[in-house]
């Protein structure tokens, strides 16, 4: 089947596939609503087409929800490869950390938001969830023990410890600022990992 072209919501042409607008569409309803708050009919409505069309694409919804989980992997990993491998450690920490500055209050991170669901999802599911975590704990580990060996960083000598404990923090303060809807509480924990960053330097 070729790509369609659909209409946007503003009466402009739309490039973007019907396979691409439900991945689109279905991510933010995910990182809104987790994974049981939405059905087809919502998506469809969303994207203009009927359930059929869904299915068509995704029989069933564990087939959406791997390939959004997939894809936004695929997108982080593009993401932290693009910080500069040049940088001291305690930098890509610092730069790393910056990332998620200025993430809404709307919504949290795809892989926190299916973690929290994990209860309900197909073995093929929690495998790309947990893709999706080992992926920044492996990123950060390295770079903790980068930069316990050039002196720019310290933490407690357990690299894969510190992996995941930084990683679930900055989790953890996306999650606290959605519920308060206050973007500080995020901010606050972003500038404490930046600051341990500058303080080992």
């Amino acid at each position: 089947m070729t790509p369609d072209l659909l209409v946007g919501n503003n009466g402009e042409m739309n490039t973007a596939t019907t396979r691409e607008q439900l991945l689109e569409h279905a991510e933010l309803l995910m990182r809104q609503r987790g994974c049981n708050g939405f059905s087809y009919r919502d998506l469809a409505e969303r994207v203009g087409v009927k359930t059929a069309s869904i299915h068509y694409y995704f029989p069933a919804k564990d087939d959406l929800l791997t390939e959004v989980m997939d894809k936004y992997t695929v997108h982080v990993r593009a993401v932290l490869q693009g910080i500069d491998p040049s940088l001291p450690a305690n930098e890509k920490l610092a730069t790393y950390a910056s990332l998620f500055r200025n993430a809404p209050t709307d919504k949290i991170c795809l892989g926190g938001m299916l973690a929290s669901n994990v209860a309900s999802l197909s073995d093929r599911a929690r495998e790309s969830v947990l893709a999706f975590f080992r992926l920044h704990e492996k990123w950060l580990s390295h770079v903790v023990a980068e930069g316990m060996k050039d002196g720019t960083l310290t933490f407690s000598g357990d690299p894969e410890a510190d992996g995941r404990w930084l990683f679930a923090m900055l989790q953890g303060a996306i999650i606290s600022a959605r519920l308060f809807q206050d973007p500080q509480r995020l901010c606050d924990v972003v500038a404490a990992v930046q600051c341990r960053a500058r303080a080992t330097h």
